[in-house]
């Protein structure tokens, strides 16, 4: 079955100079941003259209024109995302790596991007991290900073105030290129994904169409503005009608509920790892304690049918499963008027979807095949070393994910072509953990394997060979692993065996290692 998108926008592309402007005159003391970390710090429309008009002409006097590229390492802050928007008020390109899944090849990716300037949050060792780059850099902190505070790392104090919209003519058009960021994992090495503002504005509509949000609603997100799920899911629908924006640096089990009562939030983003987390250990809450919470999302993993219905059982919320890439943006999702438990959804209203079979044929209702997709909403490509770009838009790209389509129009994942690990909706490549287990001078051989666990979905395990007549501990494994990985990506758990088991090819066979982990489960 065939599903493309070639309906027409029902909300035109239009600029972020535009849209903040008309929130700006539309209702001025309405609260636009609130940063629940920085003691609920928040900017009105009215203040953030003179900040960002302010930003983009301070980027001007630096030399920084239409087209040119922004570092911007920070966690997530109200600042971060002002200097974000001030860098699309004029048509520069944004770059936010995630700095805690790419420490290790920060410099290299930030390299390969040649920005024109860089940004680091004051917190982060900003020369370390962008060592070898020649760009001015600058550090930031507060937006209104405390009585003090070191000038020295304030952008924000020495921001001349009071630029007027018409000494800045440049405007983010639908083809100007948007965000350059990088995938979470899928390979050892990062990608660097390269989006144009019309792609973003097609995934913000798929999100409008969802949810159903609109200028009243109140949302939350806790996860990283660097990746592509967080931008289109909670950004563009901010910048499309105006909303007022939650945001927090990492999701909070204990703090979770009391953001949603204090706020009286309408929506909540959420991934598997925070579904179970709040099924698995729950804190007393029911229904009748969220009266404002209407909607909440889980994506980036499978939801099982029976994880979905307990959780609206439990809190009253109604839980709608999404479907994505970094690549594409929304590729299905279920509608906030339309689902269907234990499926993903329809596909995205500006998706070309088709599942196919092995010869590239469309599959009929009911049948297993790989999803691809296409269109005007998938990224512009790759950027490469030599600072070209590997085109993916245009092409059919292949998701490794199976799925049926019911007769419906209802897609279900049914499996990965990949041995890719799921945790907590991150993708984990295992060749870079082996990669990483094989650098022990007593491994002999390694390979990390996904499990399923009850909170993240999947979890790391390792198993290891060691090397004849050496004695080679779990800790030992661990302890050298953490040298090397992110947290994420630590194996909780290293099983030592006499042989890995591979196939006639000599390549490790892991469907074998997670039927080797549950037989050891009982």
């Amino acid at each position: 079955m065939s599903v493309f998108g070639n309906q027409k926008p029902a909300l035109p592309h239009r600029p972020v100079a535009d849209l903040l402007a008309e929130y700006a005159k539309r209702d001025p003391s309405k609260t636009a941003i609130v940063d629940l970390d920085q003691g609920n710090a928040s900017i009105t429309f009215g203040e953030l259209e003179q900040v960002v008009t302010d930003i983009a002409a301070d980027l001007k006097r630096r030399g920084v024109k239409k087209g040119d590229r922004v570092l911007l390492l920070s966690d997530e802050t109200l600042e971060k995302l002002l200097i974000w928007l001030g860098a699309w008020r004029m048509g520069a390109i944004i770059c936010p790596l995630n700095i805690e899944l790419n420490e290790a090849n920060l410099a290299a990716l930030a390299a390969m991007i040649r920005p024109k300037i860089m940004f680091t949050h004051k917190e982060l060792d900003g020369a370390k991290l962008t060592a070898g780059i020649d760009a001015p850099l600058i550090r930031f902190g507060q937006w209104k900073p405390a009585a003090g505070n070191d000038p020295e790392d304030q952008y924000f104090t020495a921001l001349a105030h009071g630029a007027k919209a018409a000494e800045i003519p440049e405007r983010n058009n639908a083809e100007d290129t948007s965000c350059m960021f990088c995938t979470s994992g899928t390979t050892s090495k990062p990608k660097i994904v390269v989006y144009d503002h019309c792609a973003y504005w097609l995934s913000g509509l798929d999100t409008l169409d969802i949810l159903g949000l609109e200028a009243n609603d109140k949302t939350l997100e806790y996860r990283s503005f660097g990746w592509n799920s967080a931008q289109i899911l909670t950004l563009l629908p901010f910048l499309q009608k105006g909303l007022t924006m939650h945001i927090a640096r990492r999701f909070s089990h204990s703090r979770f509920f009391e953001w949603i009562q204090k706020h009286d939030l309408t929506f909540a983003a959420g991934v598997p790892t925070v579904v179970n987390m709040l099924l698995n250990k729950p804190l007393g809450y029911t229904a009748k304690d969220l009266p404002s919470l209407r909607l909440m999302t889980c994506s980036t993993a499978p939801l099982t049918a029976e994880q979905w219905k307990n959780f609206e059982e439990m809190y009253g919320v109604t839980l709608l499963q999404l479907y994505g890439m970094s690549e594409a943006g929304w590729i299905c999702g279920n509608r906030h008027y339309r689902r269907r438990m234990g499926t993903v959804g329809p596909p995205a209203l500006h998706q070309e979807f088709e599942i196919v079979d092995g010869e590239g044929k469309v599959c009929p209702p009911e049948v297993e095949g790989e999803v691809t997709i296409g269109g005007p909403q998938i990224a512009i490509g790759y950027l490469m070393e030599d600072g070209g770009i590997d085109p993916v838009r245009g092409k059919r790209i292949k998701t490794g994910d199976l799925a049926k389509m019911d007769v419906d129009g209802f897609v279900r994942v049914t499996g990965r072509t990949k041995d890719l690990i799921i945790r907590g909706g991150m993708n984990i490549a295992p060749l870079e953990i082996d990669a990483v287990l094989l650098k022990h001078a007593s491994i002999y051989d390694g390979a990390a394997v996904g499990v399923p666990d009850k909170i993240y979905g999947e979890e790391v395990i390792a198993y290891v060979m060691p090397k004849p007549g050496v004695t080679l501990t779990e800790a030992d494994v661990i302890a050298h692993c953490r040298q090397h990985l992110a947290a994420a990506k630590l194996p909780k758990q290293v099983i030592i065996v006499p042989e890995l088991p591979k196939s006639d090819r000599g390549k490790v066979l892991r469907d074998k290692l997670r039927e080797d982990f549950l037989k050891r489960q009982g």
